[in-house]
């Protein structure tokens, strides 16, 4: 597996969503490779960061910085 494929999938790994097959093929990857274990647990904590905020905890300014990054992320 590429690692290119190995981040592809990182959220379907998570999810519990792969096939038997891609699973296995993915744990293998990622034994191999540090670049790709580094990058599976910046997922990891990102999803345990983000899940500890709340509307209220975050300024508005930061919000709307927020939302505008995401409204032109597709347009760049």
């Amino acid at each position: 597996m590429a690692c290119v494929d190995f981040v592809e999938l990182a959220t379907d790994f998570l999810e519990g969503a792969l096939s038997d097959n891609a699973e296995w093929h993915f744990i293998e990857h990622l034994a191999e490779c540090g670049g790709c274990e580094r990058n599976l647990d910046q997922i990891r904590q990102t999803i345990a960061t983000t899940g500890e905020l709340t509307p209220s905890s975050i300024s508005s300014d930061a919000r709307a910085q927020l939302l505008t990054a995401f409204r032109d992320w597709q347009r760049q």
